[in-house]
């Protein structure tokens, strides 16, 4: 089988919650020849993993490089998506400003109009606000 992964597959296999769906999305995730992982699902698992569930930072990370690293798991630009959640874990951005930032070095623009702060911190990316 070739599908997309919903957010909510994603979120099941890293929580083991509930599970029988858990045991469900783990067959999936085994069985299934090529799963596209849009990067909005991404961002959507993050947000899920640590709001809802209160993962720390550190392991969704770590469970979003395990996953990425999957053969059958594929992804736009798996190299931005691994630098996004390399600056999230390590500069404790939030994961869409991780991702702008990430998408800014990779493009070679390194610049991001932004009104949030918290990316001067990063020093990778100028950040400009709009005036």
């Amino acid at each position: 089988m070739r599908a997309f992964l919903d957010t909510n597959v994603v979120v099941r296999y890293f929580t083991r919650d509930p599970p029988e769906q858990a045991d469900a999305a783990e067959r999936f995730l085994r069985d299934a020849e090529e799963l596209w992982v849009a990067d909005l699902i991404v961002a959507e698992v993050v947000y899920v993993l640590r709001r809802v569930y209160r993962i720390p930072r550190p392991v969704v990370a770590s469970g979003l490089r395990s996953m990425l690293g999957v053969r059958n798991i594929v992804t736009n630009n798996p190299a931005l998506l691994l630098r996004a959640i390399e600056i999230y874990e390590t500069r404790r951005l939030a994961f869409a400003d991780a991702y702008i930032a990430a998408a800014a070095e990779m493009s070679g623009a390194g610049t991001v109009a932004s009104f949030d702060k918290g990316l001067d911190r990063l020093g990778t990316v100028k950040r400009v606000e709009p005036a």
